[in-house]
Parts: structure tokens; sequence; C-alpha cells
């Protein structure tokens, strides 16, 4: 007896659901590659700044200079500690934080605005 009479195989039915338009997916990963940069860049400046990097170096004023646009609406939630040349900035976790739930929360509308149910 060969096995190619064992009778129909269990497939999802593509006609009762539909996945992600590519639009939708497409936006999806935009979405966590821009925000993801973001934050990336918003550690990178906590590291700095906590392992007391020079400021006159030029990758730190790089770094300072792009995320300062990123952390403009966080700078006045939290004082920042200075610690024998250290400085930890708690407002950068707080944006951390923030720029992910935005992007959550984007990821999320994209996909219920593209998420379809037919039939």
């Amino acid at each position: 007896m060969s096995n190619t009479d064992a009778g129909p195989v269990d497939r999802p039915d593509p006609t009762h659901y539909q996945g992600r338009s590519s639009i939708g997916a497409v936006l999806s990963r935009l979405v966590w590659v821009v925000f993801g940069a973001i934050e990336v860049i918003i550690a990178v400046r906590f590291l700095l700044k906590l392992l007391g990097a020079n400021a006159q170096a030029g990758f730190v004023q790089l770094v300072y200079s792009v995320s300062d646009v990123f952390m403009a609406p966080f700078n006045a939630i939290f004082a920042t500690q200075h610690v024998a040349g250290a400085r930890l900035e708690w407002s950068a976790l707080i944006a951390i934080l923030v720029y992910y739930l935005i992007a959550w929360g984007l990821d999320s509308l994209i996909r219920a605005l593209t998420l379809r149910r037919l039939g």
C-alpha cells in the first residue's frame, strides 16, 4: 500500500482568512526599524553619559547632537544625577520606554487596519 492514497491533507483554507497585506507588513517593519534606531541612539547616549565619556570627542558630540532632537520632550522630567564624573540621565530611560510604546501602538494600529477577514 502506498502513501499516496492517504487521503486529503489538512491545510488552512486561504479563502477564509488573509493575513496582513504587503503594504501593512512593510509599514510595520518600517515603524520598528525607525523607532528601534531612535532607541539605540538614546541608549548609546545614556551609556556615554553614565560612563562619563569626553563630551569633546567627535563620536560623543555626534551621538549627543542626534539624540538631543529625540530627547527634547523628556529633558525636564527628571534631574540628571552626577556621581564622580558620571551622569545618570533618567529621562533617557523614560524616552526609550515612551518611544517603544509609540512603536508598539503604531504597529498595532497598522495590524488592525491591514488585517482582513474574508467570508
